[in-house]
């Protein structure tokens, strides 16, 4: 009989470790049960290696919508609340969910745990899908006896995060929409009037104002040679991409956005509540604050954001205070935000402060994105009537002068 090394838990959520010998994992699972612990994982010294070495051969990648995983996470709270065992559970959200990504990574993730690996090892195997954020709650609730619970934080979590980048989304629709069909209606003029407007003017033998020159030469670059605009602008859009990949040009992009009237106040409540949101759950869930704190730096999109809170986890690891650290960093962790951290530390209750924080600055989000259309409005009207202007007064200009020659 092969012998197998195991993990299992007692009733009270108590992590056991162990070798013992048996025909299959189902006896040893019986025979752990007669015990009173519960089977979570067990491999032979044989498979061990085998798995690990597969595990890294094969590369994934996501690709799976917010909303499918708010409406995953949510539904499998409520199955595991039911007491629904977890591969039943993946295998009837896998039936629902649209994406094929998701179904073929619940289906790979309940295989994992029917074969002895608990859950949250198995997520690791889908990173691109389940954040580090989610693998380790879901391992504190394993360890903890408090999956239920960890699956409700969770999906607590996804929602207001879904919340927060649906208000962000629908606040920029409006000028989206309207800076496309400026363009699109520019494009046309240029397509069709101008060309026309151009044969006039050369067959009547005026002499052009330069802003008309800029005018026809662009109106028939654009109808002449449209694909070479089209190629430049790829390239222009590749070059941009390539400079976000780099950590120089996130940097420039990263601060321009942060000095950017109206779009900084965005972007600074957004990570703000990102901070104290992803904060908060980590430390209620039980996750130690030097752990936390690392799992929150690669929640951050902004890298000026996720340098402080890098920079937090090493400090606090020697043993100084997050309120503290955060200090120097006022130009973009606001006074408040440092002040209620502080408190916190102080009472003992700083994930309660820091998930009214999130509440507060998520709120503020949502007040700043409501807003957002009445101040651009008037930005985007200065821009229209100013291309409008200047496309009027350099067609319009050669035409007063023949008048005046006549």
């Amino acid at each position: 009989m092969p012998t197998y090394s195991y993990i299992a838990k007692t009733l009270k959520g108590e992590e056991k470790t162990g070798t013992l010998e048996a025909e299959d994992k189902y006896q040893l699972a019986r025979t752990l049960k007669q015990q009173g612990l519960i089977l979570i994982k067990a491999e032979t010294e044989e498979e061990g290696p085998k798995r690990r070495k597969l595990a890294i051969a094969i590369p994934f990648f996501g690709g799976v919508s917010l909303t499918e995983k708010m409406f995953f996470t949510r539904n499998l709270q409520v199955m595991v609340a039911a007491g629904l065992p977890l591969p039943k559970a993946l295998e009837t959200l896998s039936s629902q969910v649209k994406s094929k990504k998701l179904k073929e990574a619940l289906l790979d993730i309940r295989e994992r745990i029917i074969k002895g690996h608990n859950f949250s090892e198995s997520l690791t195997k889908w990173p691109g899908i389940f954040s580090e954020l989610f693998q380790n709650m879901i391992k504190v609730g394993e360890e903890a006896g408090t999956l239920e619970e960890s699956l409700r934080v969770l999906s607590q979590q996804i929602e207001r995060e879904h919340s927060l980048k649906s208000q962000i989304k629908g606040a920029m629709i409006y000028p989206a929409v309207i800076i496309c069909a400026m363009i699109g209606i520019g494009i046309l003029m240029l397509i069709m009037v101008v060309p026309q407007l151009a044969e006039t003017f050369e067959e009547l033998s005026i002499e052009l104002p330069i802003t008309t020159k800029i005018v026809i030469g662009f109106a028939t670059f654009l109808v002449e040679k449209w694909y070479l605009l089209i190629l430049i602008l790829a390239f222009l859009i590749f070059l941009l991409w390539q400079a976000m990949k780099i950590e120089k040009g996130k940097k420039i992009t990263d601060k321009l956005l942060l000095k950017i009237p109206i779009i900084s106040s965005i972007i600074k409540k957004t990570n703000l509540a990102y901070t104290a949101r992803t904060l908060s759950s980590l430390i209620s869930a039980g996750v130690p604050i030097v752990k936390s704190l690392e799992i929150t730096s690669g929640t951050l999109g902004n890298i000026y954001y996720k340098a402080a809170i890098t920079e937090a986890a090493e400090r606090v690891r020697k043993g100084e205070k997050l309120s503290e650290i955060l200090k120097p960093y006022r130009d973009i962790y606001s006074p408040t935000f440092i002040q209620m951290v502080a408190v916190g530390e102080e009472t003992g209750e700083t994930s309660t402060i820091l998930a009214k924080l999130a509440d507060f600055f998520e709120e503020e989000v949502g007040r700043t994105t409501k807003n957002l259309a009445s101040v651009i409005e008037p930005v985007l009207m200065i821009i229209i009537g100013a291309a409008i202007g200047f496309f009027a007064v350099s067609m319009i200009q050669p035409m007063y002068s023949m008048l005046g020659a006549i």
